[in-house]
């Protein structure tokens, strides 16, 4: 089982995007246990900090370093990845030389109620992980349309395509884990 720390990039608690990780949880069954790594504390990130971080950024890295692996759940804002979510990953890569997500499996999917889900916010993102020498399950990508009703609270998926897209993308993520595991 892999230990896989998940971000959302909403700061919502009635992101659709938290629902989102909830059925991801359950359709990865025995194979990912998915922890959250809080965001919503952070400070705007500052180089002058580097020194001291402050004990939000602290715990972001720590966690970070802890999981087998990283899962980015993100909306998308003004066509691109929410300003909380590009606040944490600046913790998370700094200062330089301490970048938590080097070498860190990741993965990044995302809904949204917007025609073209969240593809922009997830390429703008896949650039940062990229500089962040992350690698990065590349296929499939996972974001789709959401609409009310389509899942709930709990992670209870009811709409048959969107449980395929996830279960896919579950599937994928899980084989990617096992690939990076036999690399290192």
């Amino acid at each position: 089982m892999y230990d896989v720390g998940f971000i959302v990039g909403s700061l919502s608690e009635e992101s659709i995007n938290r629902r989102l990780a909830a059925a991801i949880g359950h359709l990865a069954g025995d194979r990912m246990r998915l922890t959250e790594i809080e965001i919503g504390d952070l400070p705007v990130y500052n180089r002058d900090l580097d020194d001291d971080l402050p004990g939000p950024a602290k715990r972001l890295k720590d966690q970070i370093e802890g999981a087998d692996a990283v899962l980015f759940i993100t909306p998308e804002y003004n066509r691109s990845v929410p300003a909380a979510l590009t606040n944490a990953i600046e913790w998370a890569s700094r200062p330089f030389g301490e970048n938590s997500l080097t070498g860190k499996p990741t993965a990044v999917c995302g809904a949204s109620p917007g025609a073209v889900g969240t593809a922009v916010a997830q390429q703008d993102l896949r650039s940062m992980l990229t500089y962040s020498d992350s690698p990065q399950l590349q296929a499939p990508e996972m974001y789709f349309q959401y609409t009310e009703g389509t899942i709930d609270e709990d992670g209870t998926i009811h709409d048959d395509d969107v449980r395929h897209v996830i279960s896919e993308f579950v599937d994928a993520f899980a084989q990617f884990l096992d690939e990076q595991r036999s690399i290192s």
